[in-house]
């Protein structure tokens, strides 16, 4: 399409498999993610008996987890969901302080650490990788050619978010076609198109930016950056309206 495409690489890969819980449940429904020096570590629920890993760790860990047979690889796994790490002292005694302050004006405090559900096994061959990145088309369409999820826009898997911008994607351009179509209108007309790339743009980038900065935010272990996303997730869990707000624009 001869279009700018922006990107740069996380120095990360991605790690995905397909998971045996310990324990058969109906109510295997919530992903689990918790954040790590080396990257996040989510489980997403298939069905009672299994869930699908994606795990964000360095190249070198990655390969060598991906050799690893299959008992080992489930104690490296289930050592990164439950190992307790240490904590900073200042990061909690401010965790304190501001539980202590939501307590006086009636909003929730932090939530009990709930644990993720023990993993058994992985289904033999479904281990692979692959290298983790930020990338943006700066046009969606060309002529009679519209770009859709990966092909317009890939972010890194910590918030779950790629699936649901391509989702959103498809949803639009279906609705602005089937109007078209509707209308009389030349399907795959420049000016339907643009308006899809409109409306996506608007949406994706926003989400884009914020995936990429949460990113950063997470990649270290600095005082400043550990205590300002620890605070920021309590509040953000506390203040209801600003937790709707952050589910909504996830969703669309």
């Amino acid at each position: 399409m001869g279009i700018q495409y922006v990107s740069w690489n996380y120095n990360q890969m991605g790690l995905v498999a397909t998971l045996q819980l310990s324990e058969t449940t109906d109510q295997n429904t919530i992903a689990w993610q918790r954040f790590l020096p080396t990257g996040p570590v989510a489980l997403l629920p298939l069905n009672s008996k299994q869930s699908s890993l994606v795990w964000s760790n360095t190249p070198e860990n990655v390969k060598h987890l991906l050799k690893l047979p299959n008992d080992q690889f489930i104690d490296e796994l289930n050592s990164a969901l439950f190992k307790t790490f240490q904590r900073n002292n200042i990061v909690q005694e401010a965790n304190k302080i501001l539980d202590t302050f939501f307590k006086l004006i009636n909003l929730p405090p932090n939530c009990m650490r709930q644990l993720p559900p023990s993993v058994c096994d992985v289904v033999e061959g479904s281990r692979a990788a692959f290298p983790l990145g930020f990338g943006h088309a700066a046009n969606y369409v060309g002529k009679n050619v519209a770009l859709v999820g990966d092909a317009a826009h890939r972010v890194h898997p910590l918030g779950g978010q790629g699936v649901n911008l391509g989702f959103g994607d498809v949803e639009c351009l279906n609705e602005i076609l089937s109007e078209a179509v509707y209308s009389g209108r030349k399907l795959g007309s420049l000016l339907d198109l643009k308006e899809y790339e409109t409306k996506r743009q608007r949406h994706n980038v926003p989400t884009m930016l914020a995936l990429d900065g949460l990113q950063k935010l997470y990649s270290t272990e600095a005082a400043p950056a550990v205590l300002l996303r620890s605070l920021g997730l309590q509040i953000t869990h506390a203040l209801s309206p600003i937790k709707r707000a952050i589910i909504q624009q996830a969703a669309h």
